[in-house]
């Protein structure tokens, strides 16, 4: 900032000159010291310039309350189906301000090129989207990605302004046994944050992951699994998103003492929950209704985000700090009925104000390089009586190991709707290899047809489940055809599609189409005889091989825990 637009904020913070807005009358969130404050909020030149009595134009909210803008510190918004512009049309009216974004999801379809694209494309926005670079592109040997970005590829990036540190490191295995590779993607960022992943690690593995320069950690489930990550020092990032609903859990680790160290995120999040529920202002509304204090709750979802990624300029009511403000009606529903961005009113009784509009900046071109498996492909002869099968825990990203006897037909592997036993197959769409990983899931419900999806954790390749091999066969092929996206098929009919063309993960529509097309798509797998709130979701996280107990690759049947590709027939 130049020396006189200093003097001039330090002119209106002193009362000589007046603010641009003051916003009067409300109840105003001190995170700092855990209190509310009812008192008025100066704003001059993008920026809050005082607390306190102020002489200018006057926004009266009396009878409500005055919170930082919302910081969402750890966000896929791949798993949006968005483009920024729309994300950030979706999420200011919700009260969200700032997004840490991690581009792993497009990295591992285009690498560098995604993060050109998404940097490029969230530039100038009225939501603040800063990223973590992905560390994990590939995230595993255990898969074929579309790229891989090693620390050579990442160091350009390092200084650009919105990069604040190095994104989830998936492979914890790897960091644990000291791998090279991961130590200098680490050692990019030794003084900036390093987000971790790491499910159900313990003990000695969990100090090792600590050691390594890991500081956060969102992949928990279990209570005594948040609370050691706490007390060895990591910052505990509690999610709920549209699959993976961890929050109620967790929250009795959030105490007095460790609540500087916890936040709310929600990870990956689909654009009919979006549409329907909201964003961190759900999860400020879950958290409370759970029993959490209203202010801490607030806290979870400014300040401390804020303060883990260093993001000085913002996440709390005070001079100095980016004038990103919302003002709630009450602390129980959290229902927005304004939000300022740098000192403007951008959301007016809950919509956005006019003079929003941007272009959309233009994408690369769609590409899917995929050899076409052959029927036969889907049915491989009997390799034993027994067979592992992944079977789906609800609201979780981990998947239990079953073993259960085979399902056969002529000899052959065969789906069993009677038992809930689908067909799972991974076909690789980036290098035309004709990799296909072939497996049973237990969960989905489906008595017939089938599911598939461009969007399968983290390599992206093509994941489809279904009763019927012709319908698996018939729904890869449409989405070769899209260029990407999401498709329910059965009796060789598209009942349902949802083309996303920008790196098969992003659709150009506007929230409400995306979430109509997503709807129509749950309404086709209900009539299926599927059960799952979120089908896609649960399907999109088959493949992601770091996560146990089993998942699904182009290359084959993985064992999250041993991390390894294991045999589909047999116990072993």
């Amino acid at each position: 900032m130049d020396l006189q637009r200093w003097q001039q904020r330090l002119k209106a913070a002193r009362g000589e000159t007046p603010p641009d807005l003051v916003l009067a009358g409300a109840q105003v969130a001190c995170v700092y010291t855990g209190q509310w404050r009812q008192t008025d909020v100066a704003l001059f030149d993008g920026v809050i310039v005082g607390l306190g009595d102020y002489a200018g134009p006057r926004l009266d909210i009396s009878g409500r309350y005055l919170l930082p803008g919302l910081i969402d510190g750890h966000l896929h918004l791949e798993s949006s189906m968005l483009t920024p512009w729309e994300l950030a049309r979706a999420l200011l009216p919700l009260g969200t301000t700032t997004v840490v974004a991690d581009p792993h999801e497009i990295a591992n379809v285009w690498g560098a090129a995604g993060l050109d694209y998404l940097l490029a494309a969230s530039e100038g926005l009225p939501l603040d989207i800063f990223f973590m670079l992905p560390s994990c592109v590939p995230a595993s040997p255990l898969e074929t990605a579309g790229a891989r970005l090693e620390a050579p590829d990442l160091k350009p990036y390092v200084r650009h302004p919105r990069v604040l540190g190095l994104a989830e490191v998936m492979n914890f295995p790897g960091v644990v046994a000291g791998d090279r590779g991961l130590g200098e993607k680490i050692a990019l960022f030794p003084h900036l944050p390093v987000d971790g992943h790491a499910p159900l690690l313990s003990g000695k593995g969990l100090n090792a992951y600590r050691l390594a320069g890991i500081g956060s950690d969102h992949e928990c489930t279990q209570l005594a699994e948040a609370r050691e990550k706490l007390e060895l020092g990591f910052h505990l990032m509690l999610r709920e998103g549209s699959l993976a609903k961890n929050l109620g859990d967790l929250l009795p680790a959030v105490t007095p003492a460790s609540l500087p160290r916890t936040m709310l995120v929600t990870d990956d999040c689909h654009p009919e929950d979006i549409l329907a529920h909201g964003h961190l202002n759900h999860l400020l509304r879950l958290a409370v209704s759970r029993g959490l204090d209203p202010l801490a709750a607030i806290t979870m979802a400014t300040l401390n985000p804020a303060t883990y990624f260093q993001l000085q300029d913002r996440g709390a009511v005070a001079p100095g700090l980016a004038g990103d403000l919302l003002v709630v009606e009450d602390l129980h529903n959290f229902r927005v009925d304004k939000v300022l961005k740098n000192g403007q009113v951008v959301v007016d009784g809950g919509r956005l104000t006019s003079g929003l509009d941007l272009p959309p900046y233009p994408a690369p071109p769609a590409t899917m390089q995929v050899k076409m498996p052959d029927l036969e492909a889907f049915s491989p002869p009997a390799g034993g009586d027994l067979v592992k099968v992944i079977g789906l825990i609800p609201g979780q990203l981990l998947t239990e190991k079953r073993v259960l006897p085979a399902p056969l037909k002529d000899g052959r592997l065969a789906a069993d709707p009677g038992r809930d036993l689908l067909k799972l197959a991974v076909v690789e769409r980036h290098h035309a290899t004709g990799n296909l990983g072939l497996g049973l899931v237990q969960g989905f419900g489906l008595q017939q047809g089938a599911l598939a999806s461009t969007v399968a954790h983290d390599s992206h390749n093509i994941v489809v489940a279904g009763a019927d091999a012709g319908d698996m066969l018939q729904a890869v092929e449409h989405l070769v055809n899209l260029k990407g996206g999401l498709a329910v098929v059965a009796g060789g009919r598209v009942l349902a599609d949802l083309p996303l063309p920008i790196a098969g993960l992003i659709s150009p529509q506007p929230l409400e189409e995306v979430a109509g097309a997503y709807g129509r798509l749950q309404e086709a797998y209900r009539s299926l005889g599927g059960g799952l709130p979120d089908p896609f979701m649960a399907l999109s996280f088959l493949a992601l091989a770091v996560i146990p107990a089993l998942k699904l690759t182009d290359l084959g049947l993985v064992d999250g825990n041993k991390f390894e590709v294991v045999p589909l027939w047999g116990k072993d």
